[in-house]
């Protein structure tokens, strides 16, 4: 098969959260297909060129979009038709460029990775009839702006997640609509898209972890610490440490004064970095690896309550043998057990008492530990995860699907 990909940020091999799943996707499908890349770049991130070029027959890159002012965005949710979330990433050139590789290349297929890049397979004429659109949704905006609203009631934040709901629902599914299939990283992540069009084609295709890169010998955690992994530039990721250090942290030291908090991750907000004190709670920013952390912390915390798909920072803790302490929301899609895999906690009170619970418990810490690297080892291996998309993609060429 021949297969173009087109992601939200380059997919290279040091890059952390949901991104590192599309690098995984191309990295095996290679193999055994030829697969190529059109993607945004940033200066910074040519370095990593070398980690895709192995397994691309062909790359193409674009500079990103330039950013749109306050004005601008306000002039486009009033006037213009596509949302803005769309707008954002939105790329005349990039447009072009899909439909001119799509008549020189003939793809079997072409896999929008995130729901931002489905607009650019969405009613582009330029793609051959014969080509095969598949949408990744990692997020469907239309729903996670839904929940926020319901989070937030009728403060500004929830009012202007209404308002987004509101012009995404009729764009967005209108788009999923022209797909001719679908991949989401969890079946709670399919059935939330099929009850408001259960006409969808979806395919449920998991988030894999490096169970290899991950070695337990190589742990030392600090007493008494814990981490929490993400992309504070994503909503649910900053939401969810303020709310976790504000509501949660705070019990947990009232039983364990010598609680240690790493806060590992790229774009923390000056809230976020106002929550650093010396050696007690440690905001990194941008780190070039996050095996240190992981090696150093006791415990993963995922206190995540907006948002919806697959955490890869939940399935990379538990591959290196950490506890995993999270909502339920943050486990979504692990076919694991509460209390045998990882501690599932929706309320601030219980999930401050679960953290404090493994890490007085060393019974309860060796259990948690050795069964959530096994069932990494067993169902999340990346090799896995890409044999299920490449089987379902042999069944879409073969006309079974």
């Amino acid at each position: 098969m021949k297969i173009l990909f087109l992601p939200k940020e380059f997919p290279h091999s040091r890059i952390i959260g949901g991104p590192i799943i599309i690098y995984n996707r191309i990295k095996y499908l290679s193999q055994n297909h030829e697969v190529h890349l059109l993607s945004f770049i940033r200066e910074e991130q040519k370095q990593f060129l070398p980690s895709l070029e192995r397994f691309c027959k062909r790359i193409e890159l674009l500079p990103f979009p330039k950013r749109r002012g306050i004005l601008r965005n306000i002039f486009d949710f009033i006037f213009i038709r596509t949302p803005n979330y769309f707008l954002l990433t939105y790329s005349k050139a990039y447009l072009d460029k899909v439909a001119e590789m799509a008549k020189e290349e003939r793809y079997d297929f072409i896999i929008s990775e995130y729901t931002m890049m489905a607009q650019y397979i969405y009613n582009n004429k330029g793609i051959p009839a014969e080509t095969k659109k598949v949408m990744s949704v990692h997020e469907c905006y239309t729903i996670a702006r839904y929940k926020l609203w319901k989070a937030k009631g009728f403060c500004w934040e929830g009012i202007r997640a209404f308002l987004y709901y509101i012009k995404l629902k009729g764009y967005e599914f209108k788009m999923y609509e022209s797909a001719n299939l679908m991949l989401t990283l969890t079946q709670e992540g399919k059935e939330e898209l099929l009850r408001y069009n259960p006409k969808l084609n979806i395919k449920v295709v998991p988030h894999g972890v490096n169970v290899d890169y991950f070695n337990l010998e190589e742990r030392k955690p600090e007493k008494n610490s814990m981490m929490f992994l993400g992309n504070f530039g994503h909503l649910p990721n900053a939401d969810g440490i303020i709310y976790f250090y504000k509501d949660i942290f705070p019990l947990i030291r009232e039983k364990i004064p010598d609680a240690k908090l790493y806060i590992v991750g790229k774009n923390p907000t000056q809230e976020i970095k106002n929550f650093a004190e010396k050696d007690k709670v440690i905001v990194t920013g941008f780190v070039e690896s996050v095996k240190p952390y992981f090696d150093l912390s006791r415990i993963s915390i995922v206190p995540v309550r907006l948002g919806g798909g697959f955490r890869g920072k939940a399935l990379e803790a538990m591959a290196c043998g950490l506890p995993l302490v999270s909502t339920a929301l943050g486990a979504e899609g692990i076919h694991g057990k509460d209390g045998e895999h990882f501690l599932l906690a929706d309320k601030s009170e219980d999930f401050a008492e679960k953290v404090c619970q493994v890490l007085t418990d060393d019974k309860l810490y060796q259990k948690l530990s050795t069964n959530g690297r096994k069932l990494m080892e067993d169902l999340y291996s990346w090799q896995k995860g890409v044999e299920k998309l490449e089987e379902i993609l042999k069944k879409v060429v073969a006309g079974k699907i």
